[in-house]
């Protein structure tokens, strides 16, 4: 159970990076033209952080 924490870990790294990049990008976007790219990558960060709080879910269930 150990290694399948550690690579749930390592999935948690990889989601956050995603999060903060979409974040960027979207912002980036905003106001500049782009605004409906914008919303969908938005729409990407919020699934992305929906994925991050199931993850941390599954991974407290692990250890209890």
């Amino acid at each position: 159970m150990d290694s399948e924490r550690a690579q749930l870990s390592s999935a948690r790294t990889t989601l956050d990076d995603l999060v903060v990049k979409v974040a960027d990008i979207a912002e980036g976007l905003h106001g500049g033209g782009q605004d409906a790219l914008a919303h969908d990558l938005f729409e990407v960060e919020r699934a992305l952080r929906m994925a991050q709080r199931r993850l941390d879910a599954v991974t407290r269930r692990m250890r209890g």
